[in-house]
């Protein structure tokens, strides 16, 4: 997996949420509380999606063949895609589940292990905020500083890194709202606090979900460069010593590291094609070193004539990219 794949991230997160969980199930068999069951079911979503999103990081590293010229690198939005669903139904709707049953039929927390959830989910709260801080760590490598997180996870063409801050970040609040409702019961012995935990984490859940699936679906579909990269491969294409002049352009990531470039250049009429040639190959040089995520480019030379009658010349139509 290349370094945006967050492979320590996703180990990090992984190790942790292994162990959590089976805390969270021996504190849920003890004590009965439905949070530390929502919670252990949440972890163990969590583990499964860290095993998908590093399997999709692997199989995404097949070389190119004849049924898929471009590679396998949108592999990985499938199996983020798929992270989306697990983290929306087993863990999200379970939890909404497991909230309304208990709020029709409350179970009071056990007398003798009553601290012992409260204890778990401590210790739970700071191995999460560990796998965090992992998962920050890697982002900041990666994330333009200008950038908001928020404008991380929306722009990011790699999906594993957003997916690992969405989900540590619920997980670390899912395991405050499971603290709170737990505490509040054991205070005041009623179960409907542990219920509402419950609730919470679960709503939680599905709003994660739900952002990580629309984003996704957006990746699956195709996206082009961000405003930035298609600003830079312009100036790239235009700031030869003939400046030749893009007639339109169009991109399209093919993986999370792989940009698919495809432009029509307006060149001198009069240039012969061996000239025209040695600008495209050192064009496409210089698109590679501005944008080194531009691997695959297409370059059409070609004249811009204009409806005057008058001496052909060049211009610059550009379709806007999708941020």
């Amino acid at each position: 997996m290349s370094a945006h794949g967050g492979g320590k991230a996703i180990l990090a997160a992984f190790l942790a949420n292994m162990g959590i969980a089976a805390a969270k199930l021996i504190g849920w068999l003890l004590s009965g509380s439905a949070s530390m069951l929502a919670e252990a079911v949440h972890s163990i979503a969590d583990s499964s999606n860290q095993v998908l999103l590093f399997l999709g990081g692997k199989r995404a590293q097949r070389q190119a063949d004849a049924s898929h010229p471009f590679g396998y690198g949108r592999e990985r939005y499938v199996y983020a895609f798929v992270v989306g669903i697990i983290l929306f139904s087993v863990g999200g709707l379970f939890s909404v589940y497991e909230a309304i049953d208990k709020f029709r039929h409350p179970h009071e927390i056990s007398s003798t292990w009553w601290w012992l959830p409260i204890v778990i989910l401590v210790v739970a709260i700071v191995l999460e905020s560990l796998s965090l801080r992992t998962a920050i760590k890697e982002a900041n490598g990666v994330r333009d500083q200008k950038q908001t997180w928020w404008q991380f996870i929306r722009r990011s063409r790699s999906p594993e890194l957003p997916i690992l801050l969405l989900e540590d970040s619920a997980a670390l609040l899912g395991l405050v709202f499971a603290l709170a409702g737990v505490t509040a019961t054991v205070a005041t012995g009623d179960p409907l606090y542990d219920a509402a935990g419950t609730l919470a984490i679960g709503v939680l859940l599905v709003v994660v979900a739900a952002v990580i699936g629309i984003e996704m679906k957006s990746l699956l579909v195709g996206e082009g460069a961000t405003k930035v990269q298609l600003t830079d491969i312009i100036h790239a294409i235009e700031s030869g010593d003939d400046a030749p002049k893009v007639i339109h352009i169009k991109t399209l990531y093919v993986g999370p590291e792989e940009l698919m470039v495809a432009a029509k250049i307006g060149l001198p009429v009069e240039k012969p094609l061996g000239a025209v040639a040695r600008d495209i190959n050192e064009i496409e040089q210089r698109i590679r070193s501005h944008v080194p995520q531009a691997r695959i480019i297409y370059l059409e030379p070609d004249v811009y004539r204009d409806t005057t009658g008058e001496k052909p010349t060049t211009a610059a139509f550009v379709f806007p990219s999708s941020d």
